[in-house]
């Protein structure tokens, strides 16, 4: 087994393998949730959360896991770690809860999670599985917070709390599910760029 440094897991995990730029997994949850800077945050937080602890618990019992039970084992771990971080969002933040609705549960489906436990949580140690986690996540969550930050400024003018342009009526297509996929494909398209830019001698 390899050891991955701290360095090479940030790179995969925020730009050379992005989950949602370049794996394109879990891409219910990102367009669906992505209408705003607080929703795409509050999500993104708590899809790393996930992946972090989720990670992190299948990388300490390795090596007592049983082969043919092993995705039900993930999917059980992945499902429990989300309904706690589901309680403490009803108990702590219950109107942003109101308002993801049932995103937050079905983060347990997000294909990246599980495509993350299975191909390097539960090979390496926890250290290294976390770290893949935080930075797997982080990546996504950046994804969703430049999708909601660009989309709500766009369909209303705002930014959070802030209100950015008086008057403004609105585009009400950066607010719709094609605003979303036309989005998803211009931020796409500008990290493509950028890595041909980067390869060029």
């Amino acid at each position: 087994m390899t050891t991955v440094s701290h360095q090479e897991l940030a790179a995969r995990g925020l730009w050379h393998n992005n989950q949602a730029l370049v794996a394109l997994l879990g891409l219910c949850p990102l367009l669906a949730v992505s209408n705003s800077l607080l929703n795409g945050l509050t999500l993104g937080l708590a899809t790393t959360g996930v992946m972090v602890v989720s990670g992190s618990l299948i990388a300490a019992f390795r090596d007592r896991l049983i082969a043919s039970i092993r995705l039900p084992l993930f999917v059980l771990v992945i499902a429990v770690t989300v309904s706690s971080i589901d309680l403490l969002m009803q108990a702590f933040l219950f109107e942003l809860h109101q308002t993801l609705g049932l995103f937050i549960p079905l983060i347990v489906t997000n294909c990246a999670i599980l495509g993350r436990i299975e191909a390097f949580a539960c090979r390496h140690p926890v250290r290294e599985a976390g770290l893949d986690g935080l930075y797997t996540g982080l990546g996504f969550s950046g994804v969703l917070v430049a999708l909601g930050a660009g989309r709500e400024l766009l369909g209303q003018g705002t930014l959070g709390s802030l209100t950015l342009f008086d008057g403004y009526q609105g585009f009400q297509l950066a607010m719709q599910p094609p605003g979303a996929f036309i989005a998803l494909g211009l931020l796409i398209a500008v990290r493509n760029a950028v890595v041909s830019w980067l390869r060029k001698p």
